[in-house]
């Protein structure tokens, strides 16, 4: 039940963003972000992204495929991150379910495109802060704690495990 809650939480606020920083990790301690599009989100939480499958990206993902994803909605005062496992997926079927109009600007080609592959991304945590409360009451909550020397309330903020 936990999980399901966890899956909902995670699929309401990436599907509300779309747009994440996808962040892969090499041995080295080096890593690379990237903005990528969210292409569907499973109903057991995975995490579905097209790519080209000789970018460097997709090389990252073949070697160390822990990625970090950051989803932030500023002007609702949302941010989710998640920590996963990436791996490269050739499905077809996925392929003409998931693709969009979107995805035609960088695969002219469509689903025959040799070049696409999808990201799937496993979730194992991700930790979020949810302040959707208007400006004004972010503002009036910052301001009173000033005031009384208290901690702002400022929404929900909660890690999840998957």
């Amino acid at each position: 039940m936990k999980n399901e809650k966890n899956i909902s939480i995670l699929k309401e606020m990436a599907e509300s963003v779309r747009i994440c920083m996808f962040t892969t990790f090499s041995k080295d301690d080096e890593f690379g972000s990237r903005p990528m599009g969210t292409a569907k989100i499973e109903e057991d939480g995975s995490l579905w992204f097209f790519t080209n499958e000789y970018s460097l990206k997709s090389k990252e993902v073949s070697k160390e495929n822990n990625v970090l994803l950051a989803y932030s909605d500023p002007g609702n005062n949302t941010y989710l991150t998640v920590k996963g496992v990436a791996e490269l997926v050739d499905d077809r079927v996925r392929k003409e379910a998931y693709f969009s109009p979107f995805i035609k600007a960088w695969f002219p080609d469509g689903i025959d495109d040799p070049r696409l592959i999808l990201i799937k991304v496993v979730p194992e945590s991700a930790e979020y802060w949810d302040a959707s409360a208007s400006k004004i009451v972010v503002l009036f909550s910052t301001l009173k704690a000033l005031v009384t020397g208290d901690t702002p309330d400022l929404g929900k903020h909660d890690t999840m495990k998957f």
